[in-house]
């Protein structure tokens, strides 16, 4: 918000870099009328800047920044204000609102030049992408080579994805789970999981079917599709999955993967379908789901953990955070280490 902000007051030296909210119409009491406000050359849409300027030149350089445009956000929401210094913004935390409020008048006041403020927000990001590569890949050469990952049983995987998945924000980590699997097995079985669709764009602005889309190998069109829940699976969600089935090729199976607990009423409406529309529903648990595979697929289990790795770690950061990276390759350290070294003491 702030960079957006600072680009605009040094492209357009009449605004008012504080009234970064374009008015909307409002409507008159007497008639349901919109009136046009009245209009203001210092007012900027600071939106604007942000989603065709700012953003985009971030996201190109991978600069740890928000994907979603501040904007957004219910502390600048439909703010139609000056933000002047005594401004209170709800927010959290409120010190933030309260700094970037700060530098704005600071800006406006000229005590520092916009294009002076917004040189040190680039060189903080860069130095704050260039220490998270660093620690990402100080981790990856300390699990490579890896002898410990040999030691990993199936459980011991088990364990720590679980580990994984059950840290905060951690939504996307089923998707990549199944596409994994798939991954590491597709020599065998015959089939491969389509590329995925980005995390936060919905099934019907890129016309997929689910989270992980199968095909095989030696024919085409889909033939399995995965839908990832991370709460409990409704009759509405199989009602939904039916809608997007309809006038569709047919595929073979439509398996739902949740980390909730599964109802045995949605289950045994989801085995109807089979024989309703002849493609066979299933709910399964995402753990155990994992589990079966590993132990079904035993010596590709480390095949497994080295694909999951690197979906985490090529997954964009509105994904999977940089936290959550970090945080498995800790994991993944800690359990080789604690797998090696019950055969250092034999020795």
């Amino acid at each position: 918000m702030l960079a957006a902000a600072l680009v605009a007051a040094t492209h357009d030296r009449t605004i008012d870099i504080r009234k970064p909210f374009k008015p909307k119409a409002k409507k008159s009491k007497a008639r349901d009328v919109a009136v046009k406000p009245v209009k203001d050359p210092t007012i900027y849409s600071g939106r604007t800047y942000d989603q065709k300027y700012v953003g985009k030149f971030m996201l190109e350089r991978k600069l740890p920044v928000n994907p979603t445009t501040a904007f957004l956000t219910p502390g600048y929401r439909a703010k139609g204000i000056t933000l002047t210094r005594d401004t209170v913004m709800e927010g959290n935390p409120p010190e933030l609102y309260e700094r970037i409020v700060t530098l704005l008048n600071d800006a406006h006041e000229g005590l520092v030049l916009a294009e002076d403020m917004l040189a040190e927000i680039m060189r903080l990001l860069i130095m704050l992408r260039a220490e998270r590569e660093q620690r990402l890949a100080s981790l990856i050469a300390t699990l490579k080579p890896s002898k410990e990952s040999l030691m990993l049983s199936a459980e011991g995987i088990v364990k720590l994805i679980k580990q994984h998945s059950d840290s905060p924000r951690s939504s996307r980590l089923p998707v990549l789970i199944v596409a994994a699997a798939y991954r590491a097995a597709q020599e065998y079985l015959g089939e491969q999981a389509l590329p995925l669709k980005g995390h936060n764009t919905a099934d019907s602005q890129t016309k997929a079917l689910g989270d992980v889309e199968i095909i095989l190998k030696a024919g085409n069109g889909i033939v399995t599709v995965y839908e990832m829940k991370a709460k409990r699976v409704l009759i509405e969600d199989i009602n939904i999955a039916l809608e997007k089935l309809a006038g569709k090729r047919k595929i073979d199976n439509y398996i739902f993967i949740t980390t909730d607990r599964i109802d045995e009423d949605v289950a045994e409406y989801a085995a109807t379908m089979h024989q309703k529309i002849g493609v066979e529903f299933v709910i399964l648990d995402c753990i155990g789901f994992l589990r079966h595979f590993l132990y079904l697929f035993y010596r590709l289990r480390i095949n497994f953990l080295e694909s999951y790795q690197e979906l985490v770690l090529t997954e964009p950061d509105s994904a999977v955070n940089h936290s959550l990276k970090e945080a498995f390759l800790s994991l993944r350290l800690a359990a080789e280490a604690g797998a090696i070294q019950p055969f250092e003491e034999q020795r």
